[in-house]
């Protein structure tokens, strides 16, 4: 696919309510853009079916407690004990709601004041995988926060999965791999697409490439150039203009700072990621694995008179 919007715009019907969408938005390094393409996908993708952000970053690496400050809700993840089973409605309350341009999604981060103690997060996708399903949200979109060739490369060395792969693995995800359409963004990301071209069993046809432009204009020669020699190789490659709103300001949750030509590539990208996923899996999506989440607390016997 060439650049544009994707393929379209995204099917107005929601996915099935037994379907589960996994996109791990990943880079080949940070300066990426990586979290900015997360959230303008969830916003997106918010009109197919309830949708979370997990927010994989350390708490003092990572831009989404500034961006759900003040949102509804939100006890965040230090307010979900990791040694009992938890609740669905435990599992909710602990994410910030943020509105989207129709309707609105949950984000799970740790919101918590810089001197916190660190939180030790989950490194298996498997987990917030269970922890997303176990929640009752449909479409899951990771914000990772690992290095992909590295991390691919050094997982090989070790005899081991690695994290790309996990994420990979997980029903149905759709990978989405980020850039800056730059020269350095280019060469991570043709670098990165190269390890996964040449290691076994990596979805590089059931990868999305989102080109992030580092200003107003037409794309860089560089990034044109590396779109038409990715697109044999990938499910499609979309391109995401520069808005300099969000370069000043972030994506606070103010949709209405996103503007228009911004709102419609992400339209574009989900439907790239929506077609992808039904190419690869089935239309409808099947019905995924949904972990049981914990019955609600009994209440406490009265005391006897």
């Amino acid at each position: 696919m060439g650049l544009g919007l994707g393929r379209g715009e995204p099917a107005s019907e929601r996915i099935p309510e037994s379907a589960r969408l996994v996109v791990p938005v990943m880079a080949a390094g940070g300066g990426s853009g990586r979290s900015t393409v997360a959230c303008l996908l969830a916003d997106a993708l918010a009109r197919l079916g309830d949708t979370v952000v997990a927010d994989l970053s350390a708490r003092l690496c990572s831009p989404w407690p500034a961006w759900t400050a003040g949102a509804q809700g939100g006890g965040g993840l230090g307010a979900l004990p990791p040694d009992r089973p938890l609740s669905r409605a435990e599992i909710r309350d602990a994410a910030a709601v943020r509105p989207a341009a129709e309707g609105r999604w949950s984000v799970l981060t740790d919101g918590r004041e810089w001197s916190a103690a660190p939180l030790p997060l989950p490194a298996d996708p498997a987990a917030w995988y269970q922890l997303a399903a176990a929640g009752g949200w449909q479409v899951l979109v990771a914000d990772t926060a690992h290095p992909v060739a590295l991390d691919i490369t050094a997982a090989d060395w070790a005899g081991l999965p690695g994290l790309t792969r996990g994420w990979c693995a997980l029903p149905y995800a759709v990978p989405v791999l980020c850039a800056q359409s730059t020269a350095g963004g280019v060469h991570r990301l043709q670098q990165a697409v190269e390890v996964l071209r040449h290691c076994e069993g990596m979805p590089l046809q059931r990868t999305v490439v989102a080109f992030s432009a580092a200003s107003d204009g037409r794309l860089p020669a560089v990034a044109r150039a590396a779109a038409t020699m990715l697109a044999p190789h990938t499910a499609a490659v979309v391109h995401l203009p520069h808005d300099a709103d969000i370069r000043t300001h972030g994506l606070a949750a103010r949709p209405s700072r996103i503007r228009g030509r911004t709102a419609g590539a992400a339209r574009g990208l989900a439907a790239a990621v929506l077609a992808t996923a039904r190419e690869a899996f089935g239309d409808p999506l099947p019905a995924a694995p949904q972990p049981m989440p914990a019955p609600p607390p009994l209440p406490s016997p009265s005391p006897a008179v």
